[in-house]
């Protein structure tokens, strides 16, 4: 369980840096291609134009850096703040630094966020400008005096000792041996916090005494996966082998490694197989004095021949390096495919994992899922699971949507929710959000899973009604019929769930984080959670998005944050001219605590409401408490 806790940790930490440096490639190639045109050594010499290069690589990119760094712990005061203070681990040394962008950026935005929480519902009225502004300046302006005054130096001084090692291993031959680290690590997703926050800095200073460096294509050569991949095209099997040829197209020209990292986890094995590759195309570079002028960023075959330097014999030693190590990676991964016995793990399930691994949305996974068949539908359906990631306010409200459709149509089956945790093994239909649907099939595979993009009117509940009643290809055409408003017959155990109190008309917000606060806020306040609430449920958005749909929201807390509260509640929000919730408007908020599974049904009566935008009209625009609590109705008679 600890190496399992540490596997995640390390996850966790190398996608977080992928995080602040991916949004910013665009940068990293722009100044590359700069830097390839017109160095003195570059396609077309020209000083004028090459004044761009050293702005760019020593205040632009770790600017971007560590604007993201912040934007990604604490949005954008956070971005702010992480910026101000990369200033100065800039100013503070003499190269560029990448990697204290790295550590300024979060450093700011977890300085200005814990600063929101101390101050919050502490200020007043009318003062919040003001706050605002000269906390970020002055929180800003003193981590930048620190970072100025230590960071930098220290970031510098690391920087000079990895100079010195680097230098000490090129002269004993044995800089090969860094794939060893490097090529598991790109499978961990740290390629780019290793790639651009070390060996990047390192790789400028060479360059800036030499004119290339190797050290830019230690992780950036794209050999060793285009020879996972052509192995895979040869001796794979089912969808792995049909994938694996346009994998490889978009791996060796498009730069995008991570395409091959659901081959490894297929077959673990093929680690040897990359690290081999990696050290023979180092030593290949090495032996004939290969090496970029520029980062190859992304690592592309195309990027890597831009980058070179105009010398004939640095090309050929760059091509041999790239084609070494794609040989070498080709021969152990055609072994270990023809020799293992092992049962082959699927090329979507490890789609999904590596999905998971990341912690977010892949970009590469959806080219593996359009080449799964879609699972088949389970026979003598008794379950139908809906799991969202806390299994309390999204999924209970689906799930109370299909119950009743369920009973509409005199199907004896069962609707629950759940969190996708602890889905059952034996679980035979599950329905998640899109963004969820990934998390839900890797814990499952065998069930049949279900995307929809709106828990309250999504057309899928009525085709899935209509699968289970008529069989499979008797569906009629679906329409995402409104579900008629129910009289609750039931009523939480808490008679003070929903009081009036925690109605509020006509609210206004500037973003959905001031909304989702708003309501935490009176939930604590009402003594129905801890302080701590709030930002779970902040933090719950931020990993799937609340909205159900129909102008609906219902921010509500983590899975963990379910030990903070105290006991059920909910609060209503009525913000007629709507907040922004990722591109959807939402009129009506209804912040959510559950506690031992009183608020289920109170939830059911709110989704069965909500699933009619009649009743969404009448309470976005009720002018009493009164009024939005009769079309509510009976939910704590």
């Amino acid at each position: 369980m600890a190496q399992n806790n540490i596997k995640v940790g390390v996850q966790k930490f190398g996608n977080f840096l992928s995080s602040m440096v991916m949004p910013n490639i665009g940068a990293f190639i722009a100044w590359g291609f700069i830097t390839a045109l017109f160095i003195p050594t570059g396609w077309l010499p020209n000083k004028d134009l090459a004044a761009l290069v050293g702005p760019m690589v020593t205040y632009l990119l770790p600017l971007l850096i560590g604007y993201t760094g912040g934007k990604l712990v604490h949005d954008q005061r956070g971005g702010v703040v992480g910026a101000i203070a990369t200033m100065g681990v800039i100013v503070g040394s003499d190269i560029p630094m990448f990697l204290g962008a790295m550590i300024m950026g979060p450093v700011g935005g977890y300085a200005i966020k814990l600063f929101d929480r101390w101050i919050e519902g502490k200020v007043k009225a009318g003062f919040e400008m003001l706050v605002n502004n000269f906390s970020v300046g002055i929180i800003g302006g003193a981590l930048a005096l620190l970072s100025l005054a230590g960071v930098g130096p220290a970031v510098a001084a690391f920087t000079s000792i990895l100079v010195a090692g680097v230098d000490w291993m090129v002269g004993l031959g044995i800089l090969p041996l860094t794939s060893i680290l490097i090529e598991p690590a790109k499978v961990l997703f740290l390629n780019n916090a290793i790639n651009h926050g070390v060996l990047s800095p390192i790789a400028l200073e060479q360059a800036k005494q030499h004119g290339q460096s190797v050290l830019f294509l230690l992780e950036a050569n794209p050999g060793p996966g285009l020879g996972i991949l052509l192995a895979y095209t040869i001796f794979g099997k089912g969808s792995a082998k049909q994938s694996a040829p346009g994998a490889a197209i978009i791996q060796f020209l498009g730069g995008i490694h991570e395409i091959y990292f659901p081959y490894i986890l297929m077959k673990p094995m093929l680690f040897v197989a990359a690290i081999l590759g990696g050290m023979s195309g180092v030593f290949t570079l090495v032996l004939f004095g290969g090496g970029l002028a520029a980062p190859a960023s992304p690592g592309s075959i195309i990027a890597i021949l831009l980058a070179t330097p105009k010398d004939g014999g640095t090309y050929i030693a760059n091509i041999l390096g790239v084609l070494v190590a794609a040989a070498v990676s080709f021969i152990v991964s055609s072994l270990v495919l023809k020799t293992s016995k092992d049962k082959e793990t699927s090329i979507e399930e490890a789609a999904n994992k590596m999905q998971e691994m990341k912690g977010k949305k892949s970009s590469v996974a959806s080219t593996f899922a359009s080449s799964a068949p879609a699972g088949e539908f389970p026979q003598d359906v008794n379950k139908v699971i809906f799991a969202c990631d806390a299994g309390m306010g999204s999924s209970a409200m689906g799930a109370s949507i299909l119950r009743k459709k369920f009973k509409e149509a005199g199907l004896n089956i069962t609707s629950v929710n759940s969190a996708i945790s602890n889905l059952p093994n034996d679980a035979q239909v599950v329905i998640t959000q899109e963004e969820l649907t990934p998390r839900a099939k890797n814990k499952v595979p065998n069930a049949y899973h279900i995307s929809v993009d709106s828990f309250l009117a999504s057309p899928e509940y009525d085709k899935l009604v209509d699968r289970l009643k008529n069989g499979p290809g008797n569906e009629a055409p679906a329409e995402a019929a409104p579900v008629e408003e129910a009289q609750a017959t039931e009523t939480a155990s808490d008679s003070d769930v929903l009081i009036k109190e925690n109605i509020f008309l006509n609210q206004r917000f500037a973003d959905k984080d001031e909304a989702i606060r708003f309501a935490g806020r009176v939930l604590a306040d009402g003594g129905y959670v801890k302080e701590s609430y709030i930002e779970a449920m902040i933090e719950r958005d931020e990993m799937t998005s609340t909205y159900m749909g129909n102008d609906v929201a219902i921010p509500h807390g983590t899975e963990d944050a379910k030990k903070d509260v105290i006991k059920s509640g909910v609060t209503i929000l009525q913000i007629p001219d709507g907040v922004d919730f990722g591109g959807q408007k939402v009129r009506l908020l209804f912040g959510i605590a559950g506690k031992d599974g009183t608020h289920l049904e109170i939830l059911s009566g709110i989704a069965v409401t909500c699933s009619d935008m009649d009743n969404i009209e009448k309470m976005a625009s009720a002018a009493t408490k009164e009024e939005l609590m009769d079309v509510i109705g009976g939910l704590n008679k």
